[in-house]
């Protein structure tokens, strides 16, 4: 990889972050009210995954990834993507706090970084990838 391409992908990973954080920050705060009030988490999580998912296609096709390509096909793969994520969060709930007893709230924390470092991979190589970088 050569300094350009370093730092290419570096400015990608940051503007991936910041839409990241700002949709995620939000929703966890939703998360953690509509739990807090009446919800059991997996629906919550449930609820809210689609609503995050949405509102983050935008910021990530235009802004952190340049997506030229058509809509309809980067929102299909975009749809495969956080169909996977959602599996693992919902995975990552049910095995942490249902089995083993660990607080939703802590759980669906690492969740949503853990999710979010697998959807990157797939976004950069799968949903968003230029003609050279895709799988």
């Amino acid at each position: 990889m050569t300094m350009s391409n370093l730092i290419a992908t570096m400015g990608q990973v940051v503007r991936y972050g910041v839409v990241g954080v700002l949709n995620n920050l939000l929703s966890y705060l939703i998360y953690l009210f509509v739990t807090w009030l009446w919800l059991e988490p997996i629906v919550a999580v449930s609820l809210m995954y689609p609503i995050g998912a949405v509102t983050a296609y935008f910021g990530h096709a235009k802004y952190t990834f340049g997506y030229l390509g058509r809509t309809s096909h980067g929102i299909f793969r975009y749809i495969i993507a956080h169909l996977t994520g959602f599996g693992v969060n919902v995975a990552l709930l049910f095995v942490l706090s249902d089995l083993l007893g660990y607080p939703h709230q802590l759980v669906q924390a690492v969740a949503i970084v853990t999710v979010a470092g697998i959807l990157y991979l797939l976004f950069r190589y799968f949903v968003f990838a230029h003609p050279s970088q895709s799988l």
